[in-house]
């Protein structure tokens, strides 16, 4: 090979392996467009996407678990006063959202609207007895008439159906219903239940605009809640809690509806972690949801009633009187983020940031909610009275609904979208790195063939 050759080969070897990595570096820019592009298509909530697919499947568990506190005092607290003694069991383990969304309707606006069946089916494998297990626990019925009749005709049926403040339930009973001796109907913390529906949901799709992706627009056909008296409080923002917009900013708190507790709430992010394989963002409760409006004014409006929050000053309950119809009061377990009065009121409560947070882990890229804990306690409220002298608040059990990302969704996930992109981003890489070397290698080698002294002859001298 000649000079001029190896020289043209070298410059040749240069000019593309700039080529080659100038591409992958625009490869880059492109290949995240194509990477947007694609996501934004598959969250779409419409016919033939991977969110319509996941969005209407029910092959993730969902598990509400019950840990119920049992009252070790109870003739003491009725004829002495004494703070209630509790012992808490559980969990008591259910499987429900089991059952697909139904009646899904594609309206003209962008919105699809459905209903949820509500269904539990008892899961011995996981957990501590039966549904058969008793518990010493607040009269439902006697709590309740307290707070809807007035108190002499309240303690009137007390006495001819010749109920007590407490009562042994089983589990089932508790939770699910019985025929109470006092009122003559159903009653029970979730009755009725099986064989109900949470809704109807109108949501947006998505498909007009990615950021509104599962945004609840109405629920049961309102806008807005009735039950606060205030805009700000009775506002419905936010998804469900399943899903949210792709592409998260850590910087944005996560607003999701939540039926149980009749309100929206906020959650913001905490770390990344990761979740068989797959970094996803954890977003927290904060502290500031349940706290007081002397320390949170934005929660002004959750407070109905001066008396029992002590002029709003307490932290930690949620009224549902106007809600639910009964004066039940929802909080973190064991009055995490609550006052000190609450958890002082009665001996067994032992509030623990890692067992009675609330927790999402959502997919930063989709938005989907891989895991999530929703932990929540119920709590009623019975006294003062001149007739009916037990004067406390109540809490009867704790809850969480949870649910996980198996293995095999996981697997899939990792494939369909990590994977892809992860090929996507080595090839990029892939280029820039083989065109810098040959850029490197031949440039070298150019440099080097251009400093090499050239061989000069001499001439032949001939004596």
């Amino acid at each position: 090979m000649t000079c001029c050759d190896l020289k043209c080969g070298l410059i040749t070897g240069t000019v593309l392996g700039a080529l080659i990595a100038v591409l992958g570096g625009i490869l880059i820019p492109v290949g995240n467009m194509l990477i947007k592009n694609t996501v934004h298509k598959e969250t779409v909530l419409e016919n033939g996407t991977l969110a319509f697919e996941t969005w209407t499947s029910v092959d993730i568990a969902i598990h509400r678990q019950f840990w119920l506190f049992d009252v070790q005092n109870a003739d003491d607290v009725v004829s002495q006063g004494a703070k209630p003694v509790l012992v808490q069991k559980g969990p008591y383990t259910y499987k429900t959202r089991f059952i697909p969304k139904k009646n899904i309707t594609f309206n003209d606006n962008y919105t699809v609207s459905f209903v949820l069946p509500a269904g539990a089916i008892f899961e011995p494998s996981m957990s501590v007895g039966t549904e058969e297990d008793i518990f010493t626990t607040l009269n439902l019925a006697v709590a309740g008439v307290y707070s809807l009749l007035g108190h002499k005709f309240a303690n009137l049926l007390i006495q001819r159906s010749n109920s007590s403040l407490f009562q042994n339930r089983t589990v089932k009973e508790l939770l699910w219903g019985y025929k109470d001796p006092m009122l003559g109907s159903m009653l029970g913390v979730f009755y009725p239940y099986n064989d109900t529906f949470d809704g109807p949901y109108t949501v947006f799709t998505g498909k007009d605009d990615i950021n509104k992706v599962a945004t609840i627009e109405r629920w049961q056909g309102e806008t807005s809640l009735s039950y606060w008296n205030d805009s700000y409080c009775n506002k419905i923002n936010g998804t469900d809690g399943s899903s949210f917009h792709p592409f998260l900013d850590k910087k944005e708190p996560l607003f999701f509806f939540v039926s149980d507790i009749c309100r929206s709430i906020s959650a913001e992010y905490e770390g990344t972690v990761d979740l068989k394989g797959i970094d996803v963002y954890r977003y927290m409760l904060p502290p500031e949801a349940l706290a007081s409006p002397a320390e949170n004014p934005d929660n002004q409006c959750f407070c109905t009633d001066p008396v029992i929050t002590k002029n709003c000053t307490m932290a930690g309950l949620l009224d549902l009187t106007a809600c639910r119809g009964a004066p039940v009061y929802i909080s973190l377990p064991h009055f995490l983020y609550g006052s000190k009065d609450l958890v002082q009121g009665v001996i067994g409560l032992n509030p623990n940031f890692d067992e009675h947070s609330i927790f999402m882990d959502v997919e930063p890229i989709t938005g989907f909610t891989m895991r999530f804990a929703k932990r929540l306690q119920l709590n009623m409220l019975y006294g003062p009275s001149d007739s009916i002298v037990y004067v406390n608040q109540h809490h009867i059990l704790s809850w969480m609904l949870t649910a996980g990302l198996d293995d095999e969704t996981a697997d899939l996930f990792k494939k369909e979208l990590i994977g892809r992109m992860e090929l996507l981003e080595g090839f990029q890489i892939g280029l820039i790195v083989v065109g810098l070397i040959l850029f490197a290698s031949c440039l070298i080698g150019l440099i080097v063939v251009c400093m090499k002294p050239k061989n000069t002859k001499l001439p032949l001298v001939v004596k």
